[in-house]
């Protein structure tokens, strides 16, 4: 596991709490479009922290991110939990990881948390939303409030979301977000974002998922961005028209990628992702019509 460096930004601090690595997926399976001849010239700063030269496998990190203002404890995205029935999804079933024993590490306890503000609700964003107490799934976070796009809510929670790319997430809205939802605990934001508490604003993001949001972070003058899946390895800021097998509207998942690094060029903002490896943060160079990464 990487150390946890604290990130500030203005007066707001930031810190990756990690559940687990990924060492599974070749780019062939992530990348649909993807061009082998795309590699060769990436080698030097893929391996060894991005990708396994051994197995040819793309390295990734699963995480939350733990933001901490003047005022709140604010978890972004809370990763797969434990004990969950994913048997469609053998990487995210019956997981048992020390989430939360990392989470006390960095001087957080559940009750802590003031806000979880979820880009989307996937089954590795919205997992360690509920543990399992007396065979019944209730919040993990006891005093917090669960942020969301109502596109989000209205989609997963609706036949229409079991669709084949959907199938390995059968049973995250209901063990993961419905007792949430039941116990009170959810406030949405309208499909076109928008402001939250004094420090946030949702950007819409389309593409990944129906109502995908990014979220900025800004304070005293300084500017991040929460990226969610609109990229799920640094592979995609050198290639952004590469969407992933997961992308369900590949249209605007290219548009919102784009949108993404253009932000994040232009605002020389730190960009906070779900899945990269190393920091799993860094900056967005743009490079002519292209784009570099670089971790901080």
């Amino acid at each position: 596991m990487h150390p946890n460096k604290i990130y500030r930004v203005g007066e707001v601090t930031v810190t990756k709490i990690e559940e687990m690595r990924l060492n599974v997926a070749p780019p062939s399976f992530l990348y649909p479009n993807y061009d082998p001849a795309a590699l060769e010239p990436n080698l030097h700063w893929l391996t060894p922290s991005n990708m396994d030269a051994a197995t040819g496998h793309l390295i990734q990190s699963i995480h939350a991110w733990l933001v901490r203002t003047p005022d709140h404890v604010i978890l972004i995205d809370t990763g797969s939990g434990n004990g969950k029935e994913r048997p469609r999804n053998p990487i995210f079933h019956h997981l048992d990881t020390p989430f939360l024993e990392r989470l006390a590490a960095a001087g957080i306890r559940p009750a802590d948390v003031d806000y979880v503000l979820h880009t989307h609700l996937h089954v590795d964003h919205v997992g360690w939303n509920t543990i399992l107490v007396d065979g019944e799934w209730v919040p993990t976070f006891p005093n917090a409030r669960h942020v969301f796009a109502r596109a989000e809510e209205n989609y997963y929670a609706s036949p229409e979301s079991h669709n084949d790319v959907n199938i390995p997430s059968f049973g995250v809205y209901e063990d993961s977000v419905a007792p949430i939802v039941a116990a009170g605990m959810a406030d949405r934001i309208a499909n076109g974002g928008g402001a939250y508490l004094d420090n946030f604003i949702f950007h819409p993001t389309r593409g990944h998922s129906i109502g995908h949001m990014s979220i900025e972070l800004h304070s005293r003058g300084e500017r991040a961005l929460f990226s969610g899946d609109v990229m799920h390895h640094p592979f995609q800021v050198i290639r952004p028209d590469w969407n992933s097998v997961f992308c369900e509207w590949l249209d605007d998942a290219k548009i919102s990628r784009r949108w993404v690094l253009d932000f994040s060029a232009e605002n020389d903002s730190l960009l906070f992702t779900p899945h990269f490896a190393e920091t799993s943060a860094g900056y967005v160079t743009r490079q002519g019509d292209n784009f570099s990464w670089r971790y901080e």
